[in-house]
């Protein structure tokens, strides 16, 4: 019945700080949810552990109340900055790794926060960080708190949204333990003055002693067209906003005297004429109407001689089937100086000692090789993997295999099709040079690139 009276205060504490301090010019923002206590990552000895490890590890170390469980009410002061009051309830299971017998725990709390919604120039995220101080009871054992939070709301609308906070409580006792608590809440913000009581607060309402809509800042729209009085040519008529709120007779959304087919409905962009093909070209322009076609060629679709898929426009090869990669002419598979190129960036492949992973440096080799590949989409190609004569010749046989593998990897995840490239290891079979020295050994260990379609 104590714990149940301390959390009865701490609500009744945060209803009579809304009540006692409305500004009718300053928002106010209440927010329910539900709250978790972290004991572990707190910088201290087992079960506790190193400050923010394990920050996320809400299933080992998170005491959570499934219910409501934290209340709290803000006030917006000026310039960014808001005052809030909250209290929380809670089950303490869990003191970092070890597993307690249920606890309560009590929380009232108030902080000054900062939002940089105005800064980020957002319209719902608004970041916010804050700090203050409370009192927390866990048991019959209460402290003061000095309290770090950081925190963020996602505004679904002006009124509604969901907060989401973390906050570092370090404690004044040391009979009270350090701990994080994190909470996420259904937010409401609201108040204001509204003179003509049209739901929009006198603060933004254009008109704020006649009644209006919020599309409008306030101000009304008579005839219900969509257009507010003070812009709208014939206020007490219906119309469409295309002619300031005045009618259209042939309903084809062009004003009559501006309709160069004003009998026919047709389209705003071609005066009001029809376009039965729907290109472009009004109908009496159209020199194949029921054909689409661009305006250049008088509304006549552009021909394609040999059938590639290329316009003749467009086609280098107008006569001769080619592929759209390559304009319109047949496909050109790479020449030996680009094989060359190809592996010359091979070459210079660096992979860690005894390993298939890349040295730093080594991306931007690859990316080039990439960037080749790409030019001749419907060629392929095998990456081989060679090493020097080190080691056991089977040792030397998988690694060739998993370095030659490690590039395919590579380009094929960097957007060259899966298809077009094998991968093969010849171990320390094929040396390009002498094994005895160190320069020989170095231009065995290599990536060759061959081309096989």
């Amino acid at each position: 019945m104590k714990n149940l009276s301390r959390l009865f205060f701490v609500l009744l504490l945060a209803l009579s700080f809304n009540a006692n301090a409305q500004d009718e010019n300053n928002p106010w923002k209440i927010s329910i949810g539900v709250n978790a206590v972290d004991m572990y990552p707190v910088g201290e000895d087992a079960p506790r552990g190193d400050f923010l490890d394990e920050y996320f590890n809400a299933t080992d170390h998170w005491n959570i109340l499934p219910s409501l469980s934290t209340v709290s009410v803000s006030r917006y002061i000026d310039e960014g900055f808001s005052l809030t009051a909250a209290g929380s309830i809670n089950k303490i299971k869990k003191f970092g790794d070890l597993r307690v017998s249920d606890q309560t725990y009590y929380g009232i709390d108030g902080t000054v926060s900062y939002s940089f919604m105005k800064l980020i120039k957002s319209n719902s995220i608004d970041p916010f960080l804050g700090v203050g101080g409370g009192y927390t009871w866990i048991d019959d054992i209460g402290a003061g708190t000095l309290n770090g939070a950081v925190g963020i709301n996602f505004w679904i609308n002006d009124n509604i949204g969901v907060t989401a906070q973390s906050t570092y409580k370090t404690t004044f006792e040391d009979y009270l333990e350090d701990h994080f608590q994190h909470s996420l809440g259904l937010s409401i913000r609201f108040g204001g003055k509204d003179t003509d009581s049209d739901g929009i607060y006198d603060k933004n309402d254009a008109c704020p002693d006649v009644p209006g809509l919020e599309a409008f800042n306030g101000c009304p729209d008579s005839d219900n067209d969509g257009i507010e009085d003070a812009k709208d040519d014939c206020p007490n008529e219906a119309g469409l906003a295309e002619f300031n709120g005045c009618p259209d007779s042939d309903s084809d959304g062009v004003a009559d005297n501006v309709d160069d087919c004003p009998t026919v409905a047709g389209l705003a962009a071609l005066n009001g004429c029809p376009d039965a093909d729907n290109d472009g070209v009004a109908d009496g322009d159209d020199d194949c109407p029921n054909d689409a076609g661009p305006s250049a060629n008088k509304g006549c679709p552009w021909p394609d001689t040999d059938g590639d898929g290329v316009l003749d426009k467009d086609d280098k090869c107008p006569n001769e089937v080619g592929t759209v990669a390559n304009n319109g002419c047949p496909e050109i598979l790479p020449t030996a100086e680009v094989m060359e190129a190809l592996n010359s960036y091979a070459r210079t492949i660096l992979f860690n000692s005894g390993k298939s992973s890349f040295k730093n440096g080594t991306d931007t080799v690859l990316q080039a090789m990439s960037a080749i590949f790409k030019e001749y989409p419907k060629a392929s190609f095998s990456i081989e993997g060679h090493t020097d004569s080190d080691g056991a010749k089977s040792s030397n046989q998988l690694l060739s295999e998993r370095r030659a593998s490690a590039v395919r990897d590579y380009l094929i995840s960097n957007g060259i099709a899966a298809d077009r490239l094998t991968s093969k290891g010849f171990g320390e079979d094929y040396p390009i040079d002498s094994n005895k020295s160190r320069a020989g050994k170095a231009n065995n260990r290599r990536v060759e690139v061959k081309l096989t379609k």
